[in-house]
């Protein structure tokens, strides 16, 4: 079986709380990163960009994400102002995948936004490539406008994911997936 097809097989997310340094180096990340923006793009629009978090900013952003959740709901319990804080802190690193979605293109929105999202796929498989582990992940923070604002984000730009990488600390089982049997079909007229 060609490598290629093995690695589609065999990948697997990794928690972000089980990912921990190292996170690849520059000149992996650069070309992991590289491959990963090789998407196909309905007229070249790039309706795509990265943010990188890394050290302490990962805590200020958390900090700044568990604000608002406070803000939002000030009976939430001491546990899960904690998880907000912390939830960024795990992983070495987070990469937030953007979407730019420009609304004067003939290029409809749905395709901008499948473009950032193979951008974000393609980090995941290219981390499993190089023996890293990676997470793509959302959550409430992700369509969250003030959110947005913190990340510098134009009011044309939308998170489609945190995607955390590290090195795996614990083998993760595969989980179950679905019978291929039970999601083709063959349409005939």
């Amino acid at each position: 079986m060609p490598a290629a097809l093995s690695l589609l097989q065999q990948r697997h997310s990794v928690p972000s709380r089980q990912l921990d340094e190292p996170a690849p180096d520059e000149a992996t990340l650069h070309a992991l990163l590289e491959a990963a923006i090789r998407v196909p793009d309905h007229g070249k629009l790039v309706p795509f960009r990265l943010i990188r978090m890394q050290g302490g900013a990962k805590l200020q952003f958390g900090e700044r994400l568990a604000a608002i959740a406070i803000r939002n709901d000030p009976d939430m319990s001491e546990a899960k102002r904690e998880k907000e804080r912390l939830r960024y802190t795990f992983a070495p690193l987070v990469l937030v995948v953007v979407a730019r979605i420009d609304a004067d293109s003939k290029v409809p929105e749905i395709e901008q936004k499948l473009c950032a999202g193979n951008v974000a796929y393609n980090i995941l498989l290219g981390a499993y490539a190089l023996d890293f582990g990676a997470q793509w992940l959302t959550g409430w923070a992700a369509y969250d406008r003030e959110v947005a604002a913190i990340l510098g984000l134009a009011e044309h730009e939308h998170v489609v994911g945190f995607v955390h990488l590290g090195t795996p600390q614990i083998e993760v089982p595969d989980r179950d997936r679905p019978a291929l049997a039970d999601l083709l079909s063959t349409w005939a007229p």
